[in-house]
């Protein structure tokens, strides 16, 4: 049995991921601020957690050792949707959006580094989160582009630095239903109009990000390291008709 750690995303992508991985007979570790939904989905899977907020680095490293004393796999699926056009972002936005994106997965990995150096496995797995809008270029996105784009930075220095023993990917979904995106997919008119962007013609499930992130996370992607990888159901490559 080999064991992960999922951090953030009790409600959205990182608890799919927990659910394909626990599904497949691997073991979880769960970080989240929220710990009644942290609590009822660590029930759910059998698994163990742990209540960290990832600005907060001490409760975070806390968090990670709980999981110990090796580890296989790092899922780091805490993130923000700050859409602002940039006249309106303050330094604060900017800030926080950096943190928990791109410095919150760098505090990670530095406290998750001993637990998967000392696993037995071949190889042990990172995997971050970026989005779409890094490699696009979209309106109201300066904050959290900025904030991924770091994200994608470290990815593959991380990758050349970490190998051959930790393999470290990153994924760049398009907008997906979930609790984090409520703002924009709430609205049914809108979230259609936005599917109809996509080749695929809908947006993205939680699940849809998951099965990517479970063979990232397994040996069976072995030989894959340093990509940043779009789950975006074409938007990042192709353009819909009329």
């Amino acid at each position: 049995m080999t064991k992960h750690i999922i951090i953030g995303g009790t409600g959205g992508i990182g608890a799919a991921v927990a659910r394909r991985l626990s599904a497949s007979g691997n073991s979880i570790h769960l970080i989240a601020r929220d710990e009644e939904r942290l609590s009822a989905l660590a029930a759910e899977l059998n698994a163990t957690f742990a209540v960290a907020d990832v600005q907060d680095r001490g409760s975070l490293e806390a968090a990670i050792q709980q999981a110990g004393p090796a580890i296989d796999g790092l899922c780091y699926a805490a993130g923000t949707i700050n859409l602002k056009p940039v006249h309106r972002l303050t330094d604060t936005d900017a800030m926080r959006d950096f943190e928990i994106n791109a410095l919150g997965a760098f505090r990670a990995v530095q406290a998750a580094l001993p637990l998967l150096k000392a696993s037995p496995q071949a190889t042990t797995s990172i995997l971050l989160f970026s989005t779409v809008a890094v490699g696009q270029g979209f309106a109201a996105h300066a904050s959290v582009s900025m904030a991924k784009g770091a994200v994608e930075g470290l990815t593959r220095a991380l990758a050349a630095e970490l190998s051959p023993k930790i393999r470290v990917n990153c994924l760049a979904p398009s907008l997906t239903r979930t609790p984090l995106a409520a703002g924009l997919t709430s609205n049914e008119a809108m979230a259609t109009s936005i599917g109809l962007m996509h080749a695929a013609q809908r947006l993205g499930e939680p699940d849809d990000i998951a099965a990517m992130a479970a063979l990232l996370l397994s040996p069976d992607a072995g030989w894959i390291t340093g990509q940043v990888i779009g789950v975006d159901g074409g938007r990042s490559t192709l353009r819909t008709k009329g």
